[in-house]
């Protein structure tokens, strides 16, 4: 079985977002999330809730942008 970048999803206090997408991004989110939940054993349930820790783990592993925050930190 493929590692996916994510694990298993904090159940934490619930964020309202708004967001547009396209409708393609939103059936891969569902898709993401379908397969999340097998591996992970936890149903995600609403696949909203992976759009913070895909951020998340997105800003956290792209170099150029660490990079960039390192360098306007005095």
């Amino acid at each position: 079985m493929a590692k996916l970048k994510l694990g298993a999803i904090a159940d934490e206090k619930p964020v309202k977002i708004s967001i547009e997408m396209p409708a393609i991004v939103h059936r891969n989110l569902i898709a993401y999330a379908e397969v999340l939940g097998r591996e992970t054993g936890q149903s995600v349930g609403e696949p909203a809730k992976l759009i913070v820790p895909m951020i998340e783990r997105f800003m956290a592993t792209d170099r150029a942008f660490a990079k960039a925050r390192r360098s306007r930190q005095p």
